[in-house]
């Protein structure tokens, strides 16, 4: 196999606008643009509002190329490209070689009549997707929702692109296109391997068996020969050598005493690699794939039960609580992600222990490192196709069949990923997409049945027959059709918090089977704020702020639930970091009433973990990365061993529970202490107790009836710990009231200071009163911390990891760093 890459510099040219500068590839218009200096940057402020003409606008990308005469002597040549956003029209040497509709797929062309030995000329003419979308929509219209209201009309369901490019209500309207992901020229003789399949059976722990199945393209004459080996560490494990037959070929390989690959928090990652390589009977090489694998099975267990059905997943024959969030593109110009931002998202994912993430299919089919990082992390994937909150026109076969051939390409591409652990057909199309026969805007059922029951499952039965496929999200899969959130069976998405204003405490009436959506918005934090504002624009109604919110009821809904539960804040900076505590405090009682009750429910994975731009939105990692108050409280709430109250007013007392995912019971003492604002402590005691293996139980009744009567629920903070041999490995704060309502004295919080080695600095808090939620803060934005939002009491201290992010000297940290608690949101001090 020979190959040629394409990517590089290109030109962009836009003839009407006079505009042809260098481009790169991958690429795509708008990060052309932007480098040229021909448009603001679409995130300041109200830039893009200046820049909807770029999506309006037909772009062509064109470049020479040099081809050695040695390539054009193979047998067969192939253009090949792995993601052209979306409506492509390709020239080679003036002469067309094919024309493209989907983002999602990887197109192929023979090119080999075309080429010229030496210089040659290749030209990527892209249509406007949104002219195309509203000219399609004028024909006819079908329903969606969720996109920007400017951006209604575009007809984003007949085009098989990225839906969120067109707005969200967290996300830009910037649909760009261009050669998006790489391009090159293939050049082969004989033949090449065209699809690698393997399938795992576990029979005992001592042996695993691998079915390895080749198909082979010939271009040539004569017996070809695969070679399979499996390796871990470097050491084959095991082997074969095959003959092609009619361009197929098949293996069994046996792997003995397998190291199993266990999702975080359960296991190690061990990977393991597979190497197929194709060669002529002289044992001169063809073609070669690369696959990294994980021994392991993983199931999604539906069974009927005391509640109706299970809808749990499994690994290695061991239930698993799913933790996790929903993930969208992590930029709005796609290929600006490098390998690195998935690394660092994955891992701060991973470091709140993350098990799982929701690909959610108003995106798209992630790069490949996004799954190579969940398989050495162990995050399982929950991969949606692409459809979402829309009707789609499954009446249209040439639509039809591109949607099936990218279903398969991608299907392809990612089954072999330890990582990925259910299909899912779409998102909220159930939720009134949906109708018994087409409306002027739905879909019917027969066509959704068509797409999402037959063709899906279908290709999957066939490529992919070992992970498991649920046709939508939320779905019920009993009863009525319309019943999509039904508690007891299927997933759910929880809106009645958010979209129904319901409080936080509506949560710990829900019974749900497994929660794979619901979310609470917050503002970024003041430096990400000051990335795309200026001084006039920091009030939360200024036009700007309000610009860079997209949820119609948004900043209005974070301030009812601010007021709701705190006191109003006295600056810009305060509001943004306050909203941030509330949205942290609203996931915390959705995901420790539905650990609670586990085996009941089974999973949660709350709406969103990151930003395709800086917003307002219900994300816990901003674009920039920084971790909001709501991802550094998943680390406690999505913790092996989580220790949680649920404070009975009425009754006077706090019911403790102690929640496991490990699959040994953990023996330990709870310890709780009963302190005022003020910092006097009235009551404390300890007991005994145990967290079950894999289940959740109540371990303790805490009695304050006599506390609460002679000081009243709103000066009154009960602080729980487990501790496992003398130390805490798991701690929780109850309160009575409203925090609003406490009377909160400065807590005087000191802070100490030690350099270390290597560029880091050890912060140490202690404060002589409670302080609630307490955050260091500083006016440089390079700094990371490992822990903030915590509660500190007196007698304890807490030390922070301070760190640059560009490793910039943290010699001036006593002059940049302070820290701050809830009092210091409404008390000037």
């Amino acid at each position: 196999m020979q190959k040629l890459p394409l990517n590089g510099t290109w030109r962009l040219v836009q003839p009407e606008k006079g505009i042809d500068i260098p481009a790169q590839v991958p690429g795509c218009v708008h990060t052309d643009l932007l480098a040229a200096g021909e448009i603001a940057d679409p995130f300041y402020r109200g830039n893009e509002l200046s820049v909807f003409w770029v999506a309006e606008s037909s772009w062509t990308y064109r470049r020479t190329f040099h081809v050695p005469s040695t390539l054009l002597f193979r047998d067969a040549v192939r253009l090949r490209c792995a993601g052209l956003d979306t409506l492509a029209a390709i020239r080679l040497n003036g002469r067309e070689v094919g024309r493209t509709d989907n983002m999602f797929r990887t197109w192929e062309f023979d090119v080999k009549g075309l080429l010229e030995p030496g210089q040659n000329e290749i030209e990527v003419r892209f249509e406007s997707a949104v002219q195309y979308g509203q000219a399609r929509t004028a024909e006819r219209m079908l329903k969606s929702w969720g996109v920007d209201e400017g951006y209604k009309l575009v007809g984003g369901n007949y085009l098989r692109k990225a839906q969120s490019s067109f707005g969200w209500d967290w996300g830009p309207r910037l649909a760009t296109c261009g050669i998006w992901r790489e391009i090159e020229l293939l050049a082969f003789d004989t033949g090449r391997l065209r699809d690698v399949t393997v399938l795992q059976e576990h029979r005992d722990p001592h042996h695993v068996s691998l079915r390895v199945d080749i198909a082979v393209e010939s271009a040539g004459r004569g017996n070809l020969v695969s070679h399979i080996d499996v390796l871990f560490e470097g050491e084959s494990v095991a082997g074969a050598v095959v003959p092609v037959v009619n361009g197929h070929t098949a293996a069994v390989l046996a792997v003995a005493d397998p190291h199993l690959w266990w999702p975080n928090g359960l296991g190690e990652q061990p990977l393991y690699e597979l190497i197929v390589r194709l060669t002529d009977p002289a044992d001169r090489p063809l073609d070669e794939r690369r696959r990294r694998i994980g021994l392991r099975t993983l199931e999604l267990v539906r069974e009927p039960d005391g509640w109706g059905e299970s809808f749990y997943f499994q690994v290695n024959g061991i239930p698993f609580f799913a933790k996790g969030a929903n993930w969208i593109p992590a930029d709005s110009f796609l290929p600006r992600l490098s390998i690195e931002s998935y690394t660092k998202l994955l891992a701060d994912a991973a470091a709140v222990h993350m098990n799982m993430l929701r690909v959610w299919g108003g995106g798209i089919y992630e790069d490949d490192a996004f799954y190579d990082r969940c398989d050495e992390l162990g995050i399982c994937v929950w991969q949606d196709f692409m459809f979402a909150c829309a009707a789609y026109p499954v009446f249209d076969e040439e639509w039809l069949a591109t949607v099936s051939a990218e279903i398969a390409d991608n299907i392809r591409r990612l089954r072999h990923h330890p990582c990925l652990a259910l299909w899912c057909g779409n998102n909220e199309l159930e939720q009134g997409l949906v109708a018994d026969d087409y409306s002027d805007t739905t879909m019917s059922w027969s066509d959704y049945v068509k797409l999402f029951e037959q063709i899906i499952p279908d290709l999957l039965d066939d490529l992919d027959p070992q992970t498991a496929y649920w046709p939508g999200s939320p779905h019920s899969p009993r009863g009525n059709r319309l019943d999509w959130n039904n508690p007891r069976w299927g997933d759910a998405h929880i809106w009645d918090v958010w979209h129904g204003r319901q409080p936080f405490e509506f949560y710990r009436t829900c019974e749900h089977r497994f929660n794979s959506e619901f979310g609470f918005q917050s503002f970024p934090d003041p430096h990400t704020t000051r990335r795309f504002t200026t001084a006039d624009d920091r009030n939360i109604t200024s036009l700007v702020m309000e610009h860079h919110q997209r949820s119609g009821i948004g900043n209005q809904t974070i301030m009812h639930y601010l007021l709701d539960w705190f006191r109003l804040p006295t600056s810009f900076d305060h509001t943004l970091w306050l909203s941030q505590i509330v949205q942290g405090m609203a996931i915390k009682y959705a995901v420790e009433h539905w650990r609670r009750s586990m085996p009941r429910g089974m999973g949660t994975l709350y709406w969103q973990l990151n930003d395709c731009w800086p917003v307002a939105s219900w994300s816990s990692l901003d674009y920039y990365g920084r971790w909001k108050a709501l991802h550094y409280m998943a680390r406690d709430f999505y913790a092996p061993l989580m220790l949680s109250g649920i404070e009975k007013p009425d009754e006077g007392v706090i019911d403790l529970y102690l929640t496991h995912d490990g699959t040994a019971d953990q023996a330990g003492v709870i310890h709780w202490q009963i302190w005022t604002v003020d910092g006097e402590r009235l009551a404390s005691g300890e007991a005994a107790a145990i967290a079950p293996a894999l289940g959740s139980r109540r371990a303790l009744t805490v009695d304050c009836r006599q506390p609460l009567e002679n000081h009243g629920p709103n000066r009154l903070l009960v602080d729980c710990a487990f501790l496992v041999e003398g130390a805490a490995v798991a701690r929780n704060l109850v309160l009575f009231a409203r925090p609003k309502h406490f009377s909160l004295p400065d807590p005087e919080i000191a802070l100490a200071i030690e350099e270390a080695a290597g560029g880091e600095a050890v912060v140490t808090l202690q404060c002589r009163r409670p302080a609630l939620w307490v955050w260091l803060d500083t006016t440089r934005d390079d700094l990371r911390f490992s822990d903030n939002f915590f509660h500190l009491l007196p007698g304890d201290s807490r030390s922070v990891r301070v760190t640059s992010e560009t490793d910039a000297s943290l010699q001036d940290l006593p002059d940049s760093l302070v820290a701050r608690s809830l009092v210091d949101t409404y008390q000037e001090r």
